[in-house]
């Protein structure tokens, strides 16, 4: 009867002593406490992209509070990037064939270097971040126009960047 219970408490006492808990630890090097994000390139055809997707970042960062934004000539770290692709397209349709759903999906090639050790510590060529949006009234949920779209997949984009920074992943 005390067997399972018994069994349970003290697998519980023995990872509690033993410290066997989930934690997030960043990668960050300790070193690093600034960091410089320089407008992004932008290898398309939509304009100010490239800003607000630089910005979107920056501001990402800002709210992380794990790295002070800085200017480049002074900055531990930098962030570079290009916007490599952009893509708005019907992803649902009635049977009417009208469309319903469009997906954006947004690429970017990108550098984190450590300035004070002259080293990269992460780059990706082509990575990508994807959203969709409803043009049409669904369960409630108002219709989104091609703007709220690319808000909110440069805002993944953002969210991502920071966390595979900061935290490794």
């Amino acid at each position: 009867m005390w067997g399972r219970p018994l069994a349970a408490a003290l697998l519980v006492a023995v990872c509690a002593a033993g410290g066997c808990a989930y934690t997030v630890s960043g990668v960050l090097p300790g070193h690093l406490k600034t960091l410089a994000v320089p407008v992004f390139g932008n290898n398309t055809v939509e304009f100010r992209l490239a800003d607000d997707v630089t910005l979107a970042i920056t501001d990402a960062f800002l709210a992380n509070q794990r790295l002070r934004i800085a200017r480049e000539r002074d900055a531990d770290a930098v962030l570079r990037g290009t916007v490599v692709a952009y893509r708005n397209q019907v992803y649902g349709y009635t049977a009417q064939e009208r469309a319903t759903q469009y997906e954006i999906v947004l690429v970017v090639q990108i550098a984190f270097r450590d300035q004070v050790k002259n080293r990269i510590l992460w780059k990706e060529d082509q990575l990508s971040v994807r959203t969709t949006y409803n043009v049409v009234p669904v369960g409630g949920e108002a219709a989104k126009t091609e703007t709220d779209g690319r808000r909110e997949v440069i805002q993944k984009m953002a969210d991502q960047i920071v966390s595979r920074t900061v935290q490794g992943w």
